[in-house]
């Protein structure tokens, strides 16, 4: 998700409402679509999205493909103002459960899934519909840390362990109001904490509230996305946070922020990115979203994932088959202890638990 360590300023609580955030973005507006084809306007969260538009749009395909970018949750917002009346044609952002919330409201295109050879850990992030393509993985819930302030065997080993007294005021986070990846991070707190299996969510919900309540009630810091919390930890104001796995390294790698190190809990919570084509715009748009996704899942378009932000989102797991890390600081992802969360059974609660960590959580 972007962006990941710019803004390195004291701005270390944004505590700025969606929907004023998403007022500050430039709408760009949907070119006419008449005999000549001019494209359609991608709505993008990935550190390497300019650098996949500018790589397609040289292959000269015949359309241009404009970019709009932002961060997730101004973007959600403004697809769901459009309405029927869309500006976009395509979105790509990290965190399946926006995408399977889009596809139960009717707004993404099915069987849209390239013919590519996924790996397992792309096969299992398919929708059985295929309404979204996931184009690589990263996960949410590293816990990032400051060794120069506290040292790895001072950390807590679980998550249970982070709503310890003794780790008072040392711990941030993001807004999942704001940051794409920090939903599924809370989403896959409460079901693993709420042991959830099937059927009902409330009792899954009711304790990872209580989770939450008990980080805040232990001086949770809350920022706005990544570059704000890891800058709080830069500063002193906090030794640790949860955040996406890929900022960390970004700042360790590009050295705004040598010290940072990344530990991983008894879980993380698996982070596809993926790309989803607008079911409500003219066929001619969703045919042109098709072909950059199809380019984006080929070898060049990999390519660029891959060098287009290389200390920052650039930082992933493929999720094809002949396909590696583009760095060795990515681990084996057996050393994140991943877990998958349902989408479909996520999604739909993500309005609702956002708001109540909005009023609940991050201070007044």
């Amino acid at each position: 998700m972007k962006p990941h360590h710019h803004r390195r300023t004291a701005t270390v609580r944004v505590f700025a409402s969606a929907s004023a955030l998403a007022a500050s973005f430039v709408l760009i507006a949907s070119p006419a679509h008449g005999a000549s084809n001019p494209g359609f306007v991608l709505y993008s969260a990935q550190g390497y999205d300019q650098a996949s538009v500018t790589a397609f749009n040289a292959t000269k395909p015949g359309f241009t493909v404009t970019l709009n970018d932002g961060s997730t949750g101004p973007l959600l917002q403004q697809i769901q103002a459009e309405g029927n009346n869309p500006k976009w044609g395509a979105l790509w952002v990290d965190g399946t459960a926006a995408f399977a919330e889009l596809d139960n409201e009717g707004f993404l295109v099915k069987h849209v899934e390239p013919s590519v050879s996924f790996n397992p850990l792309g096969k299992q992030n398919v929708p059985s519909d295929g309404s979204f393509i996931p184009t690589g993985l990263t996960v949410t819930g590293a816990l990032c840390y400051n060794s120069a302030k506290v040292k790895a065997s001072q950390l807590p080993s679980t998550w249970a362990q982070l709503a310890e007294s003794k780790y008072s005021g040392q711990l941030g986070m993001n807004d999942p109001a704001q940051s794409g990846p920090t939903f599924p991070l809370i989403a896959g707190v409460m079901n693993e904490i709420g042991k959830y299996k099937s059927g009902s969510t409330s009792a899954a919900v009711a304790k990872g509230k209580s989770f939450f309540e008990a980080l805040a009630k232990n001086g949770l810091l809350v920022s706005s996305t990544n570059g704000p919390t890891l800058g709080a930890m830069e500063i002193g104001s906090i030794n640790m946070a949860v955040v996406q796995s890929s900022a960390c390294y970004g700042d360790e790698l590009n050295g705004s922020f040598p010290s940072v190190r990344v530990k991983y809990l008894n879980y993380s919570v698996a982070l596809p990115s993926a790309i989803g084509i607008d079911a409500k715009a003219p066929k001619i748009v969703q045919q042109d979203a098709e072909k950059f996704a199809d380019w984006v899942m080929s070898k060049p378009g990999q390519h660029v994932m891959q060098t287009g932000d290389p200390q920052g989102d650039s930082l992933f797991w493929p999720v094809l088959n002949n396909e590696q890390p583009a760095n060795k600081i990515i681990p084996p992802l057996s050393a994140t202890h991943a877990i998958s969360i349902n989408p479909y059974v996520w999604g739909p609660l993500e309005a609702n638990i956002n708001t109540w960590f909005d009023k609940t959580i991050i201070p007044v």
